[in-house]
Parts: C-alpha cells; sequence; structure tokens
C-alpha cells in the first residue's frame, strides 16, 4: 500500500510557483497513480479510493488547465 502513501503526499503538496516543466511532471505523477490506484480498487471496490482518485482527478485537471489553458467557445 505504499502508493497511496505517495497518493497522500501528492495530494498534499503545494503547487504554486511551479514552472511549466514541473506541472508536466505532476500531472504525468498524478495519472501514474491514478491509474495504479484504480488497478487496487478494481479488486477490492472499497469506495475510499474511489474517493481519492476522484481529488486526485481534481488536481489533475487544475493543473492541465494552467498548462494547457482554459478551452475556448469556438467562436
Amino acid at each position: 500500500m505504499d502508493i497511496l502513501k505517495e497518493a497522500a503526499n501528492f495530494e498534499n503538496a503545494k503547487m504554486s510557483n511551479m514552472s511549466t516543466s514541473d506541472r508536466v511532471v505532476a500531472s504525468r505523477e498524478a495519472k501514474r497513480l491514478i491509474l495504479a490506484i484504480n488497478e487496487i480498487y478494481k479488486e477490492n471496490k472499497d469506495p475510499e479510493l474511489m474517493d481519492l482518485m476522484k481529488r486526485l482527478t481534481a488536481k489533475k485537471k487544475k493543473i492541465d488547465v494552467r498548462l494547457k489553458g482554459r478551452p475556448s467557445d469556438g467562436i
């Protein structure tokens, strides 16, 4: 269950004053953690794992928006 400790550390880490390359690394780390937790979730269906994945996904989306910008309306 070392992956859960890594996820907790990532979740509590400050994301301010990050360079672009730091954001790319953080986004990839979030994806790795989410996929690893998902494999554990498939086996035991623990709702706490689903909540953790949702929180990590929300943090990853914030990082991705900062990297790529908000989508335009297409006007």
